[in-house]
């Protein structure tokens, strides 16, 4: 048993002791008054439970982003886009301040000032954008073409000049037919554009993982991978379910331009929950951006088992 515990059973014990006491010197406990010291008591263990629960919210809410339209006192506006697929378009959107004003002033972060990612609600039809900003109007926008219908989810990740960074999201829905595809196995390896990809490492919620991505191209490792938004690959991991969006770390120097890497690119990720998880790299070969799709599952955190012995110990002691 806990402390927590120890203590609710303890001033549970009080209250049938008191209570005893008053039978026996023929006083009359009123029933009120027996539920209240329940109550007080039932309230205090309560209180240890809530405050860890809370904890474990807390740290699940400062561990993920890109699951709301505001953050940092700033907001994703409204994303405009063509509302069927295969109808060519632009995709525009403002990042608003707190007074309802369009941003115009970033920061650069690995290589770009504002990086956009869309996906489809299954996890597919993944794409890493960089939309061009109008300085005058504070407008991100590209040309945009939706290959499938479906609903999408649109993050946007930035640093605003001052140092105020987010990961903003929103859905935008796509008419059409649409046929779900979400995955429903591990996938550790995938083939794009002629490249073969397979990621090695295990995923374990609440602490860094590191993940190894290996590019080879008919049989050959690939010995020339250049850098691509300040690292040899980028890596994007997204939780199922809530596609919740984490920020995972290529290992390393950031490059400079000219430099040549390969056949592997370690990165270290981390996830809040156990459960499982979609990755998307992003490599850079000849000029070329490719990128492939992983599906991994994270195992649960590990378990101190220190204080369970502690109270074992307590336990086995308790009658002397």
């Amino acid at each position: 048993m806990n402390t927590a515990g120890r203590l609710g059973a303890y001033a549970a014990g009080l209250v049938a002791v008191f209570a005893a006491a008053f039978a026996v010197g023929g006083a009359v406990v009123p029933d009120s008054t027996v539920a209240a010291w329940t109550e007080a008591s039932s309230s205090e263990h309560g209180e240890h439970k809530a405050e860890d629960t809370t904890t474990a919210m807390k740290a699940e809410e400062v561990s993920v982003s890109g699951v709301s339209i505001a953050a940092s006192e700033l907001r994703l506006g409204s994303v405009r886009a063509p509302s069927e697929s295969g109808v060519e378009g632009e995709l525009a959107f403002e990042i608003l301040n707190v007074a309802g004003n369009p941003v115009t002033e970033y920061e650069t972060a690995h290589g770009k000032q504002l990086h956009l990612i869309i996906v489809r609600s299954d996890g597919s039809e993944y794409r890493h954008v960089h939309p061009v900003l109008d300085v005058a109007t504070g407008t991100w926008a590209l040309p945009w073409q939706w290959k499938s219908a479906g609903t999408y989810r649109v993050y946007a990740d930035f640093t605003a000049l001052g140092g105020a960074s987010a990961t903003l999201t929103r859905t935008v829905d796509v008419a059409g037919t649409v046929t779900p595809a979400p995955p429903t196995e591990i996938k550790t390896h995938d083939t794009a554009d002629g490249f073969d990809v397979s990621i090695t490492g295990e995923l374990t919620a609440g602490t860094g993982s590191d993940l190894t991505l290996e590019i080879t191209r008919d049989g050959e490792p690939v010995t020339q991978l250049q850098p691509y938004l300040g690292a040899f690959g980028h890596l994007v991991a997204l939780r199922e379910g809530d596609l919740a969006y984490l920020h995972v770390h290529a290992h390393g120097e950031e490059p400079e331009e000219g430099d040549v890497a390969g056949p592997t690119v370690v990165f270290t990720a981390e996830v809040p929950t156990a459960g499982r998880y979609l990755l998307y790299l992003d490599f850079q070969v000849a000029g070329e951006v490719h990128a492939a799709s992983f599906v991994l599952d994270a195992g649960a955190s590990p378990v101190s088992t220190s204080e369970d012995e502690s109270d074992t110990s307590d336990d086995d002691h308790g009658g002397h």
